[in-house]
């Protein structure tokens, strides 16, 4: 159902390689890259995640109760996500642990979009 989601952020160049390298530990990897935005994906038809600065070139914010959800493989994914997002420089939102039905770590990326990384069973 999703086909992409954009973060924005106030120093591309940054984010990129924010991206790139905690993308990695998932499979994904840079699938186009221009001067407003680096696009990530991991194979034809699978959902990517962009950062990108503003097209209206106001200074990009993180949205108040917006979260993109990064799936992982296991709950030991999910610890290994968590752990190199916060060596990457996000700030932590809630170690990873037990939540409802899935397995959830949450934190921060350099511009402040809030992300979270999951598995599910």
């Amino acid at each position: 159902m999703i086909g992409y989601v954009t973060l924005g952020t106030r120093d591309l160049a940054r984010a990129s390689r924010f991206y790139e390298a905690l993308l990695a530990e998932i499979g994904a990897r840079v699938v186009m890259r221009n001067e407003r935005m680096t696009m990530f994906g991991s194979g034809r038809g699978q959902p990517m995640l962009a950062v990108c600065t503003p097209f209206d070139g106001k200074q990009a914010g993180a949205g108040n109760g917006a979260m993109v959800a990064l799936t992982a493989g296991s709950q030991d994914a999910v610890r290994k996500l968590h752990a190199k997002a916060l060596e990457l420089g996000a700030t932590d939102e809630g170690a990873p642990g037990p939540r409802g039905a899935g397995f959830f770590g949450y934190f921060r990326d350099p511009d402040g979009n809030k992300l979270a990384a999951y598995f599910m069973g």
